[in-house]
C-alpha cells in the first residue's frame, strides 16, 4: 500500500513560506527562515507514556525536501503511524531509505550552485568527487562511509597529486556533514579522524611560482608585441602594463572603462580577492583599446567568436610561438612586483595594491578606505614609460622623488 494524498502539493512544498504546513495523518512540511525545508511526522506511541504519565507524542524528522519527496515523505509517514498503532517506536525501528554518496553530492552541489564564485569553481568541486571519490564509494550508502572508504579515495594520489587530494578531503568531508545534519549519518566525520591521527603521511609541498620574464628583458619583449597585429597581441601588452590577472582583462567589457578618468573598474566578482579593484590607465593603455572600440564588441578584446572574450589559453599559445619558453602570462605580475622593488623603490604597500593584493590583517583591511588610486596611478604610470620605451633616463628615480613626497 502507498499513502494517500494530503493538502499538500509538489507546487506548494517549492514555494510555501516559513512555517510548520500540515499535510495531513501527521506529514509537516517545516520550512526554516533561511528556506531550508525538512519533513517532520508527529505520531502517537500506542500503550507509552511520556513522563507527565501521558501518551507518548513525538515528532520525527525524515529528511529534506530536496531529497525525500512527498510521496516518499508520505509513505514514511505511513510506516510510522503504522509502527506507532502497533506500540513500536519509530526511532529505533523505521528503516531510512538512505542515499548513495554520488547521489547525495550532486544534490549538495546543486544547492550550493548560487553560492559558487564562478561556474568554473563550481565544475571543479563536483568533477573532483566524480573523478576521485565516486569510482571507489559512489555506490556506497552516504550513512556506510568510514574511515577504510576515504582512505581508498585519498591513499592512490595523496603524493602524487597531494594538491588534489586535500581538496578531495574537504570536499568528502562537506558532503558527509551535510548528510549527517539532515538525518542521513550519526556517526563522526571520517576525513576529521583521518586528519586528527595523521594515518596519512606528510607530504612537503613544493611551492609552485609562475616563471617571469626578468624586468630588464621587457621593453625589448613589448617592442616586439608592438609589431604584431593578433588580439592576443593586444591583450598580451595590456595585461603586461596593468600586470593584471589574465581573466580580469580578457573578460574586460567597455562599459568597465571611464576613458575620461583614465580608470578601469574590474567588479569583485572576476577579481580572486572578491573585491572590486580599480587600474589607473595609462596613455599607452589607451591606445591599445581605443582602436578596438570599432569592432563594436560586448569584450574589449574579442575571440574568435562574436561578442565573446579571447580563449585563456591565446596569450600563452602567442608567447609559446614568439619562441618565450619558459615564461607565463601570469609571470609579468611577479616582474612588475621585482621593478616596482629594485628600480621604483616603491612602498611594499603600493606595490601590493597595484597588483590587488589584500595588504596587513582583516582588521587593518576594515580600516583601509582608501585604495590609494593615485599613488598607484604613479607608479603604474613610471611602469608603462618603462615598458613601452619611454621616458628610459629617469626610471632609476625613487618612488618619492617621482611622487613628490
Amino acid at each position: 500500500m502507498t499513502a494517500l494524498g494530503g493538502k499538500l502539493t509538489k507546487r506548494l512544498v517549492e514555494n510555501l513560506g516559513p512555517g510548520r504546513h500540515g499535510d495531513g495523518g501527521g506529514l509537516y512540511l517545516v520550512v526554516d527562515p533561511s528556506g531550508a525545508r525538512r519533513w517532520i511526522v508527529r505520531v502517537t506511541i500506542k500503550g507509552q507514556k511520556n513522563k507527565k504519565g501521558a501518551p507518548l507524542r513525538t515528532d520525527f524528522g525524515i529528511g529534506g525536501a530536496d531529497v525525500v519527496t512527498l510521496a516518499q515523505a508520505r509513505d514514511r509517514a505511513l510506516e510510522y503511524r503504522r509502527m506507532a498503532r502497533q506500540g513500536l517506536n519509530p526511532r529505533y525501528n523505521a528503516k531510512k531509505d538512505i542515499p548513495t554518496f554520488a547521489e547525495f553530492a550532486e544534490q549538495v552541489h546543486i544547492e550550493r550552485l548560487p553560492t559558487w564564485k564562478n561556474e568554473k569553481h563550481g565544475q571543479q568541486w563536483i568533477n573532483t568527487l566524480r573523478d576521485y571519490a565516486f569510482p571507489m564509494i559512489g555506490r556506497m550508502p552516504v550513512d556506510a562511509i568510514g574511515q577504510p572508504e576515504v582512505l581508498m579515495c585519498l591513499s592512490p594520489i595523496w603524493t602524487e597529486k597531494h594538491e588534489t587530494a586535500k581538496r578531495l578531503s574537504q570536499r568528502i568531508k562537506t558532503v558527509l556533514d551535510v548528510a549527517r545534519a539532515k538525518g542521513f549519518r550519526t556517526q563522526e566525520n571520517p576525513v576529521t579522524a583521518i586528519k586528527e591521527s595523521g594515518v596519512l603521511p606528510k607530504v612537503k609541498a613544493k611551492p609552485k611560482h609562475h616563471k617571469a620574464m626578468n624586468w630588464r628583458d621587457v621593453p625589448a619583449f613589448y617592442a616586439d608585441l608592438r609589431t604584431r597585429n593578433a588580439m592576443a597581441a593586444k591583450a598580451l601588452m595590456f595585461t603586461c602594463l596593468t600586470g593584471s590577472r589574465t581573466g580580469e582583462v580578457l573578460k574586460m567589457r567597455w562599459e568597465e572603462v571611464d576613458f575620461e578618468d583614465m580608470v578601469w573598474t574590474c567588479p569583485a566578482e572576476r577579481m580572486k580577492t572578491g573585491v572590486m579593484h580599480r587600474v589607473p590607465l595609462t596613455d599607452e593603455m589607451l591606445a591599445i583599446i581605443e582602436p578596438l572600440k570599432a569592432m563594436q564588441s560586448e569584450y574589449v578584446f574579442e575571440g574568435q567568436k562574436r561578442h565573446k572574450p579571447l580563449s585563456n589559453m591565446a596569450m600563452l599559445m602567442l608567447l609559446r610561438r614568439m619562441g618565450v619558453e619558459g615564461i607565463t602570462v601570469h609571470g609579468f605580475r611577479s616582474t612588475f612586483r621585482d621593478w616596482a622593488a629594485e628600480v621604483a623603490n616603491a612602498p611594499r604597500e603600493i606595490a601590493e595594491m597595484s597588483l590587488s593584493h589584500r595588504i596587513g590583517s582583516q582588521v587593518e583591511q576594515a580600516y583601509a578606505r582608501s585604495d590609494l588610486l593615485e599613488k598607484r596611478r604613479s607608479l603604474i604610470g613610471r611602469w608603462s614609460a618603462f615598458v613601452s620605451g619611454q621616458h628610459a633616463d629617469v626610471i632609476d628615480l625613487n618612488f618619492t622623488r617621482a611622487t613628490g613626497e
